[in-house]
């Protein structure tokens, strides 16, 4: 497994409320967590940095090797259950934390299998055989909207109420938590980004990078793209390449 990942300010916001961290794992297997913070002053930043060390650190000393894939889905999911209870806890003890959140994609990934969670409106791509998959679907009102045939995929992509989420860590007691598990095959590619890239960079533009670029300079040129698109949000990428 090779990892690849850059997060950047953006050229509007003030500071960076996006987080990743990365890691290996024994017998080749690579693991990423990704988060974009919300909420006032400096709460978002904190929200995405406790739930990326978090889930991080769980990943890190629960992780096993031979674990099967329902024993990585409890892993994975019961991390960011422990984060939103703590960023949910954090919040209401401090006022100027209220309402503080972040959106996760969580990935441990093997030669054979991408194991993902995830809440919010960061996503998971696939990059196999010359094609671009989503594999997490946003939750988001636009999504709603679309999913229920409101709005069309054009309309989506410059919707006015884009940039609202309808799941995020740490906002509620409770939190569902999204799972998926994608086969891999040798030379796919797994991408995770905050909506920074997917806001700026159109999908046809973030295909070609991904496969013409090569994937030592994938994640670099990606977040470059979107700051020359107009940089409207922190962005973060990271990309887990199956070799």
């Amino acid at each position: 497994m090779r990892v690849a990942a850059k997060t950047d300010v953006g050229q509007v916001r003030q500071h960076n409320e996006d987080c990743y961290s990365v890691g290996e794992l024994p017998n080749g297997v690579a693991w990423a967590v990704i988060c974009d913070g919300m909420g006032g002053a400096a709460a978002g930043n904190i929200a995405s940095q406790t739930a990326a060390k978090m889930i991080a650190e769980t990943i890190s000393a629960s992780y096993q090797e031979q674990m099967g894939s329902r024993s990585i889905k409890h892993l994975l999911v019961s991390a960011v259950d422990n984060a939103n209870t703590r960023i949910f806890d954090l919040s209401l003890a401090n006022e100027t934390l209220a309402g503080m959140g972040t959106t996760v994609v969580a990935a441990i990934v093997s030669p054979q299998t991408a194991c993902i969670a995830h809440a919010g409106d960061s996503r998971a791509y696939l990059f196999s055989g010359g094609e671009m998959l989503q594999l997490t679907k946003d939750h988001s009102v636009v999504q709603t909207m679309l999913d229920a045939g409101q709005i069309t995929e054009d309309e989506a992509r410059t919707h006015p109420r884009k940039n609202l989420i309808t799941r995020a860590v740490g906002v509620g007691e409770q939190l569902d938590v999204d799972y998926c598990e994608q086969e891999l095959r040798q030379g796919d590619i797994l991408l995770i980004c905050t909506d920074g890239l997917t806001n700026c960079v159109d999908l046809e533009q973030i295909h070609a990078l991904v496969r013409d670029g090569g994937f030592a300079s994938c994640a670099e040129s990606l977040v470059n793209v979107a700051n020359e698109n107009g940089g409207l949000d922190n962005v973060t990428v990271v990309a887990i390449a199956n070799d």
